[in-house]
């Protein structure tokens, strides 16, 4: 690759994920069913990715995309549904068992779950009292890791964290990740009043948005592809784009969960 192309694919990189933040921005100031509308979208446009690394047909990508609609619309918040909880859960999980059961194929029930979970933990955080600011340590949270593992990753290399699954990701790249996150973390609980505890269990969520890539890159690895769609230019599909926040929104959920018990 020449230099001149590279430097063209990092300024399309670059421009899409500006936007991708402000859109989810935009969602998260507009409200708890703001953001439902844009996580329920980017769920169901993921379970259409998974089915297609899955190597589902038709008629099971028809299954699991019909069997998601049900938790995801009784997740919108009150008063157009019932709002995340126990229902939504249930609902969910019974989506997932229908699926599999239905088409033969554990995998497209676990693919409903992978995007069901993250749907529900981000519209729950949404709903809290501090949801604004709870919604943007997770997401921020994440794209800061992204941030800090590219630059340190590039910049110091060394070992490979994953050769066999992501040849690209080193050790050094996790360790900005986390040192990014966890500077963020800080940054929010100095001029934002984040919960100290939070802050500091930041680079939790950093090491569980890394796991989620690496299992998301496992996926396309066993699907043979190097991205999980073609949606988004510079990215690839949804799940390229969000594999660290479907781990880590749920993680998020049960530390707020903890901490507000403690």
């Amino acid at each position: 690759m020449t230099a001149g192309k590279s430097g063209s694919d990092l300024g399309v990189r670059s421009a899409v994920g500006l936007v991708l933040i402000a859109v989810a921005l935009l969602a998260l100031w507009a409200g708890p069913v703001g953001l439902w509308l844009l996580i329920a979208t980017a769920a169901m446009l993921m379970l259409a990715e998974w089915c297609d690394l899955s190597g589902a047909d038709a008629r099971g990508r028809r299954a699991a995309l019909f069997a998601a609609c049900v938790p995801l619309a009784i997740l919108a918040p009150p008063p157009v549904a019932a709002g995340p909880g126990s229902l939504a859960l249930g609902l969910g999980v019974a989506a997932a068992l229908v699926t599999a059961g239905i088409t033969g194929r554990v995998r497209l029930g676990l693919g409903v779950l992978y995007v069901v979970l993250p749907a529900i933990a981000l519209v729950f955080i949404r709903a809290e009292a501090d949801g604004l600011l709870l919604c943007l340590w997770v997401l921020a949270g994440v794209w800061a890791t992204d941030i800090g593992a590219y630059f340190a990753g590039r910049t110091i290399g060394g070992p490979k964290l994953a050769p066999a699954i992501s040849p690209n990701k080193t050790w050094a790249g996790l360790g900005g990740g986390v040192i990014a996150a966890l500077a963020f973390g800080l940054i929010l609980w100095r001029f934002l009043e984040l919960p100290l505890a939070l802050a500091l269990l930041s680079p939790v969520l950093a090491v569980v948005a890394q796991a989620g890539d690496l299992f998301e890159s496992a996926l396309k690895r066993r699907a043979g592809v190097k991205d999980s769609g073609r949606i988004l230019p510079g990215h690839g599909g949804v799940m390229d784009r969000l594999d660290g926040l479907v781990t880590a929104a749920p993680v998020a959920a049960i530390l707020i969960l903890v901490q507000r018990m403690l």
